[in-house]
């Protein structure tokens, strides 16, 4: 039996197939979005797991949303301490 192993992501954050399959509907891979903008060919992959504003942005770009829709827990405002 095996056993599908679903990476977790923060409550409302698009799951990274989903993303992916979104730049393929607009005509973009994430290798090739990255060598289009001049980046080693995995560089904007690493959006998918970690922040890293710059990749956000063109990711978003190419789907043609703001990096808010996509990954709106990367961009709540930091809650103060009490």
């Amino acid at each position: 039996m095996s056993r599908i192993i679903q990476r977790k992501s923060s409550a409302g954050d698009w799951h990274p197939a989903d993303i992916k399959a979104a730049l393929e509907k607009a005509g973009w891979s994430l290798r090739g979005l990255s060598e289009h903008h001049g980046y080693y060919p995995t560089a904007l992959s690493s959006a998918l797991r970690s922040r890293y504003p710059k990749a956000q942005g063109l990711i978003a770009e190419a789907i043609g949303v703001d990096p808010e829709v996509i990954w709106p827990s990367r961009y709540e405002p930091k809650r103060k301490a009490a």
